[in-house]
């Protein structure tokens, strides 16, 4: 799986970073599909997050024709079970974990590192952040589902992790029962979760980009 170079985007002011989120964008999208979103956030220059960006290797996807487009892990299959290449999320999941080892080389603590995704990327997000060896800020998961809720290996470090999770109550790409049945498996497995609904499709409104400034200052401030 071929790796590109992540978008990355330091805190104003010239601030040193002390805190980081690592956001992974969806199907057929990039690192650069959600940069709007940051100046959106309104965070205080006071928090000094470094925002990473990663870049989907190019994949065929089943679901699509075999068409290759940036894609974290193989869709086989378009129904509510989500049938995906658990062994590509996987190794979505663990490009990841290299990168929150950088930011910990980088000399920011773990815990003040967010896991997020949406979309595709939020079941890399699930993946990841509940597997990782230490201790994480939290894992927002954005209109997207838990693809490995019954396999996934569960890291001790992050037993507590607190999770939020969006969902769009009109979202014809990711039905919101999904989102909710991701939230609820989560919680079955013992982890705190909030769970928001907002009225749209499959995409962010201002009112979530508010309560995701609120959740980010609360788990990083």
């Amino acid at each position: 799986m071929a790796v590109t170079q992540e978008l990355i985007i330091e805190p104003t002011g010239g601030r040193q970073a002390d805190a980081c989120v690592i956001l992974m964008h969806g199907l057929g999208a990039d690192g650069h599909d959600f940069e709007p979103l940051i100046p959106a956030l309104g965070l205080p220059d006071s928090l000094a997050v470094r925002f990473v960006l990663p870049h989907a290797p190019q994949l065929p996807v089943t679901i699509n024709g075999g068409m290759v487009m940036p894609a974290w892990y193989d869709i086989l299959e378009m129904n509510l079970g989500r049938r995906v290449d658990v062994e590509q999320l996987r190794a979505s999941a663990q490009r990841i974990h290299a990168l929150i080892d950088d930011q910990i080389d980088s000399g920011i603590d773990s815990r003040r590192v967010v896991i997020a995704g949406f979309s595709q990327g939020g079941a890399v997000a699930y993946e990841t952040a509940l597997s990782y060896p230490r201790p994480l800020a939290g894992l927002l998961a954005l209109s997207t589902y838990f693809a490995t809720a019954d396999s996934i290996e569960l890291a001790s470090a992050n037993r507590q992790l607190p999770i939020e999770v969006h969902h769009g109550t009109a979202d014809p790409v990711v039905p919101e029962s999904l989102g909710r049945e991701g939230a609820e498996r989560a919680e079955a497995l013992g982890y705190p979760v909030t769970y928001r609904t907002y009225e749209m499709g499959h995409s962010l409104c201002p009112e979530q980009a508010s309560d995701i400034a609120s959740w980010l200052v609360a788990r990083l401030g």
